[in-house]
Order: structure tokens, then C-alpha cells, then sequence
């Protein structure tokens, strides 16, 4: 065997390729070896890559032009050229006719100036003046066929590649392109394969096939046995393929599914608010003063119709009182006069807690273990960071021998949960927490701290006035960021943008392994 040979392995539809460049001896297109062969020019193409890849063949690309008949050029392929149907009629009417005559005749319905035209540029006819009319008079030879007759023959039956028309046809094809609609012109990448000195220096015999070749088993071949008489072609398992794109969650879907099974394996059960809440719930009964920045339309929005809702009223009392002077906590409270009408106002919610207070309220005895994971709203410039609309996740529980420690435990626990292992606590403030503090979590990949969650106990002015006696535990912070962080994205808006390449070159099973759960 050759040297070449010796180091490559082929296929047998790159020896059949290979064999036919060397009889051939010179450069051929793809097209043309799919049909030396017998084979599909997509099969020849895909075995060129791999001869190329193997330094057997050079390919080369190029563009060519294709005439091809124009919705005009058929109806002169079937009808005639308009000049050839003027020619027959005044012949059949002994060489000449009037103009007003000509204008009659169906055949040249339209069309007629066009006719006058081309057969006086050939030199076919002559118009006269006869007694105050024009006629028109048959002068020159008329051929039996013109060359752009013979070029819309040629068409009718497909496309032809303009640098392979002889030079009468070609001159031809330039005019009758420069007609409306007759011939049109239009570009086609084509691609020659050319042998390389590594492919010239193997021998002819090498190339031979011992026996045909066959690319799949058919029931009859393995019943009568003829299976042995053929070669079966290998498939490479490692061979590119065309990209097959199935349904798949989208990565932030496939995330908050995530951190919902995390909740739910440590005893967690959701809860669900509504988008729309009472300024109430979202603001007052966390203890927020009516006056507080976060409150103003700058930050919040407020609905314009309607605008107010029904307050609970089993709580306004008590949390009027938290506010103006502390309630039964002991707090002095804000010192201000609370106003009812500030509380019955609607806003789209801006944080989540507005869903698990109102849970509490409603669920205060222990033992409490719940989670949201919903969408809230600010009035934010939407920027490469910030979202008018995005995603918070909250968790609380309520237990009459709650601690903090219990709770830097537990928020310990769920970030190894989601792969989250270096995990560090900053003291912090939160308007209903105390005390507070800020989960700092490491992301490897990206080599730096991430400032993740908020977290703490409920104050007495939060829990008193909805009847609740015992410690709140209370943690919660923006989904996105922690997507951002996971998906390394340097622009927040790349998790709405519905950037199907990006989806799409997201493993299936990404979040599952920088989790750690796979």
C-alpha cells in the first residue's frame, strides 16, 4: 500500500471521488462528479470536506452566471419572438401592410411597437409612406431562426450557465436580458474540487473497491444472505451533523424550577399573591412609613383606575397604631398620623414580602414554612442591569424557637443546594428586619463575590399587629441577578431578549450541573 494510503483512512465515497479526479485528470465541479459517480451532489460536497480536511483535495469557489426564462421569454418560447410574429403575417399578406392593418391582427395584440422595433433593427423591414399611410414592407432575408430564437429553445428545457454559451448565443442572451422580463441573469456559487500532490502521489489501484458498497441492511439482503457479498460502509458517530432543536425550558424557567425543588425538599410549601396589591400589604404592614422614598411614584407604580382598593379591616387598626406610636411592641413607632386613604392605594408590587406578610396574617400560628417565587415591578430605567419587571425569590418561617442562627444555617443549606458552596454573612439594615443582614456568595467561574440575598426577623411593629407572637425568620433577593451570575451575562435584558441563539446553545442540563445535582 502506499505511502498515502498507509496514514489515511477512506471512505468509499472518497475513493469513488478521488478515482474520478485522477481519470479525469483536471479539476471538476461537484456537480459534475455526482453525476460521473452516480451519486447526490449534497454526499459529493460532504465528502470533499473530508478530503479537504485530509489534504487530499483543494476546492475551490466561484460564482457564475445562469440565464434562465423570464415569465415574458415563455410566452415567446411557445408564441414566438414579437418580431418573428410581425415577419409572418406580412408575408402571409404578400410582404407589406398597413400600420392601422397591423394594429388589428391578434397575434401582435400590444405588442406591436416592440415588433416594429426589433425586426427594423435587423434589418427585416422598412416603414414607408403610401397616400397619406404608413406601411410596413418586408426589405431583408428573415432566417429561419435567430440565435435568440435558438437560446429560448435552450432554456425552455432549464438553466444555462452564460460562460458555456457559444458566442453567438451569448451575444444573444445580453439582449434578450436587456428585454423586460425575457431572459434573466442571476448568480450561483459553484464549487470545484482540484487533487492535491498528496492525492496524485497514491495509486490508482489503492482506490479500487473489493466489493460494492451498500449503506444499510434491507430485510431482503439479510434474509437471502446477499449481505456478504457487499461491503458495509462505517459510520462515523463523530461526523458534524445538522443541529436538531427541540422544545427545551428556557434557561430562567429551568432556574426557578430549580430553586422551587429546593424549597420543596426542605419542607418549603408556595404561596401565591396577587401582581396587583393594596399599598397596604405591600408597604404598612411592613412597617414602612407613608412618607418613605420607595413609596413615591418615581419608584412605584401606582394603577390609575382603579385606583384605590378595600383595606383588611380586621388590621388597620393595629397597624395604625404600630405606626403612630408603636402599638403594644414597645416602639415608639414612626410618630406620625397614619392615613388610611395612603393605604388603599393600588400598586403593581414591588417585592414579594407583600405576598408572605399577607400569607402570615392570615397564617399565624406555628408552624409556617413558605416560599414565593413570582414576578414584582419598579419604576426603573431598564438598562444593562435594571428591569422594570423581573423575578424575586422570599422564604420565611415561623416558629415559636426561631433564631438567627437557625436561619444562617438553613440560608446555608440552600445555596449549596444550588451549587452555591462559599457563602458569607455581611451585617446589613432593611426598613422591617432586625436584626439584618446580606448573604455574599462566591462564584468561581467568574473568580468574585456576589451580593445574592437580604436577610432577617421580622420586627414586633411587622408581626404584632397580625396577631403573630413568635419569631419570623425572612430572606429574599432578585432572581435575575443570581441568572446573570449563572449564565456569566453581562447584560440582565439577554434573559428577556428572546435571543433564540442563545436558548438554544444553552445545555438542557446546564443549571442541573452548575448545581451540582447532576
Amino acid at each position: 500500500m502506499g505511502c498515502g494510503m498507509a496514514k489515511l483512512r477512506l471512505h468509499w465515497l472518497e475513493r469513488l471521488i478521488l478515482r474520478t479526479l485522477i481519470e479525469k485528470g483536471r479539476p471538476m465541479e461537484y456537480g459534475e462528479v455526482a453525476s460521473a459517480i452516480s451519486k447526490d451532489e449534497g454526499a459529493v460536497a460532504k465528502a470533499s470536506l473530508w478530503l479537504k480536511e485530509k489534504g487530499l483535495v483543494e476546492v475551490r469557489e466561484a460564482s457564475v452566471k445562469i440565464a434562465k426564462l423570464g415569465t415574458v421569454g415563455m410566452e415567446y418560447l411557445k408564441n414566438g419572438l414579437p418580431e418573428r410574429r410581425l415577419v409572418n403575417i406580412l408575408k402571409s399578406a404578400g410582404g407589406c401592410m398597413n400600420i392601422s392593418e397591423l394594429e388589428k391582427e391578434q397575434l401582435l395584440q400590444g405588442e406591436l411597437p416592440i415588433a416594429i422595433m426589433w425586426a427594423k433593427k435587423k434589418g427585416w423591414i422598412t416603414i414607408e409612406e403610401r397616400g397619406g399611410s404608413r406601411v410596413v414592407r418586408i426589405v431583408g432575408d428573415v432566417p429561419e431562426i435567430t440565435p435568440e430564437e435558438e437560446l429560448l429553445e435552450q432554456l425552455g428545457k432549464g438553466d444555462v450557465r452564460v460562460d458555456a454559451l457559444p458566442p453567438k448565443l451569448l451575444d444573444a442572451c445580453l439582449e434578450l436580458s436587456g428585454r423586460p422580463r425575457v431572459v434573466e441573469l442571476y448568480e450561483e456559487r459553484k464549487y470545484t474540487m482540484a487533487l492535491t500532490e498528496l492525492a496524485r502521489s497514491i495509486p490508482l489501484e489503492e482506490l479500487e473497491l473489493e466489493r460494492p458498497v451498500i449503506t444499510k441492511l434491507t430485510p431482503e439482503l439479510l434474509i437471502t444472505g446477499k449481505w456478504r457479498d457487499f461491503e458495509l460502509s462505517p459510520f462515523d458517530i463523530h461526523a458534524p451533523t445538522k443541529p436538531v432543536f427541540t422544545a427545551k425550558r428556557h434557561p430562567l424557567e429551568t432556574l426557578i424550577k430549580l430553586i422551587k425543588d429546593v424549597f420543596v425538599e426542605l419542607g418549603f410549601e408556595e404561596i401565591k399573591g396577587p401582581l396587583v396589591e393594596l399599598a397596604f400589604w405591600n408597604f404598612d404592614a411592613l412597617f414602612q412609613p407613608q412618607d418613605h422614598p420607595a413609596r413615591e411614584m418615581h419608584d412605584t407604580f401606582y394603577l390609575a383606575y382603579p385606583s384605590v382598593g378595600r383595606l383588611p379591616e380586621k388590621f388597620v387598626e393595629p397597624v395604625k397604631q404600630s405606626h403612630e406610636f408603636g402599638g403594644d411592641t414597645g416602639s415608639r413607632g414612626w410618630r406620625y398620623k397614619w392615613s388610611e386613604q395612603e393605604a388603599r392605594k393600588l400598586v403593581l408590587r414591588t417585592h414579594t414580602t407583600a405576598t408572605t406578610i399577607r400569607h402570615l396574617a392570615y397564617h399565624n400560628e406555628p408552624p409556617v414554612k413558605a416560599f414565593s417565587v413570582d414576578r414584582i415591578y419598579r419604576n426603573e430605567k431598564v438598562d444593562w442591569k435594571h428591569l422594570a419587571e423581573f423575578h424575586q425569590v422570599e422564604g420565611i418561617i415561623m416558629d415559636k424557637k426561631a433564631t438567627f442562627r437557625e436561619l444562617m444555617g438553613l440560608i446555608k443549606e440552600f445555596c449549596s443546594r444550588i451549587g452555591l458552596k462559599e457563602i458569607i454573612f455581611r451585617p446589613s439594615y432593611f426598613p422591617y428586619t432586625e436584626p439584618s443582614a446580606e448573604v455574599i456568595v462566591y462564584m468561581p467561574e467568574r473568580g468574585e463575590w456576589l451580593e445574592l440575598f437580604g436577610m432577617g426577623i421580622f420586627r414586633p411593629e411587622v408581626t404584632a399587629p397580625l396577631g403573630v407572637r413568635h419569631p419570623v425568620l425572612a430572606w429574599g433577593g432578585g432572581l435575575e441577578r443570581l441568572a446573570m451570575a449563572l449564565f456569566k451575562l453581562d447584560d440582565i435584558r439577554t434573559l428577556y431578549a428572546n435571543d433564540l441563539s442563545w436558548i438554544r446553545d444553552m445545555a438542557r442540563v446546564y443549571v442541573d450541573l452548575k448545581s451540582g445535582r447532576l
